[in-house]
């Protein structure tokens, strides 16, 4: 069965058609998928809701709180695993993928247009794919930080001249804990753990999640703090704040800046496999990169093919961290353990 997806903002219709490993075309019993969804709701909603409508399947998602959201999600999916509800988990980020993928809960598939996703931005086994990333970035306060005094790095959050005065999200949860885990990995150990105990001694405001952050650093409540691009463009665009980006550690010797991807992947066991790899085929489009591209979040396109500017900068434009994704997420329960007892984020 063909599906075929009308998109937000854009002319044309998508149409996609995949298949799980092992499997047939999609029946009208299963006309309907289960999507748990970390992406903001306010991003990802239209564009499900307009498959559905496209399609005449029933699209169920499940959101979850900006604070805890890709562990709540990715908590349920494990709790879950013996009787699966969801088809697809729609990811944010990618580190809580690549646990359910080591954890064995996700089902190989391929996509309509998998050869146009880059392979550090899919699973070598099939289990995930990456679209329309972010870039973690600082945002500054262009009112209390003056042209010459603002932070080129990830590191000048724990200059002690900016003490109290800078925030990060739970690094627990979300991108933060991505990039936690990507620094562990590109640093190692000894230099990650002082990274994290500099923050503390700095004391580094620890917020619900990176639209907090956006938030109290347009508002003056800080002067900076790390999060990402979608958040900070909403500031920038939508409400006119007086900030602007950084894209951090772009030195010669610069560690680069981290860009991380949404993913989509396909539940072991999903209840319905065809019509989840039907919408993942759909998602995982070059249509879909254009409207996150064009819409608030200002994502920003990976796929070959995707023809959108981007209103941030890219891998292309600035020089970007060099990561291993698999590696970061391997280590993320020992990296989760010190940051607890170390670096409460309560």
């Amino acid at each position: 069965m063909t599906r075929r997806l009308l998109l937000i903002a854009l002319p044309a219709a998508l149409a996609g058609c995949s298949s799980p490993e092992g499997t047939g075309s999609a029946s009208p019993a299963e006309d309907r998928v289960v999507v748990y969804t970390a992406l903001d709701r306010e991003f990802s909603e239209p564009i499900l809701d307009a498959y559905a409508k496209e399609t005449g399947v029933q699209v169920d998602a499940r959101y979850d709180v900006e604070s805890t959201k890709t562990v709540g999600l990715t908590n349920a999916l494990i709790a879950e695993a013996d009787r699966p509800r969801a088809d697809l988990f729609w990811n944010n980020e990618i580190l809580n993928t690549l646990r359910l993928q080591q954890l064995g809960l996700l089902s190989p598939f391929t996509p309509e247009h998998a050869d146009a996703i880059p392979e550090p931005y899919r699973a070598s086994d099939g289990s995930w794919y990456g679209f329309a990333a972010r870039a973690r970035i600082l945002i500054v306060n262009t009112e209390l930080v003056p042209e010459d005094d603002r932070p080129t790095g990830i590191r000048d959050l724990a200059d002690p001249k900016w003490t109290g005065k800078v925030g990060i999200a739970k690094p627990l949860f979300g991108t933060t804990a991505s990039h936690a885990a990507c620094l562990f990995e590109a640093w190692g150990d000894e230099e990650a753990k002082r990274y994290f105990l500099d923050l503390k001694a700095n004391d580094v405001k620890v917020l619900s999640g990176n639209k907090q952050v956006a938030q109290d650093v347009a508002s003056g409540r800080l002067a900076f703090g790390l999060t990402d691009t979608d958040d900070a463009m909403v500031m920038i665009e939508e409400l006119g704040a007086p900030v602007a980006i950084i894209y951090p550690d772009q030195g010669e010797d610069g560690l680069g800046t981290l860009f991380i991807p949404n993913t989509i992947a396909l539940m072991k066991g999903a209840p319905h496999p065809e019509a989840a790899a039907d919408l993942a085929s759909a998602l995982l489009s070059s249509e879909v990169e254009a409207t996150l591209a064009a819409g608030p979040s200002a994502q920003i396109p990976i796929l070959l093919g995707t023809e959108a500017s981007a209103r941030v900068e890219t891998p292309a434009t600035v020089k970007a961290m060099a990561v291993d994704f698999e590696a970061a997420a391997s280590r993320w329960d020992e990296v989760a353990t010190f940051i607890r007892e170390e670096f409460s984020p309560e």
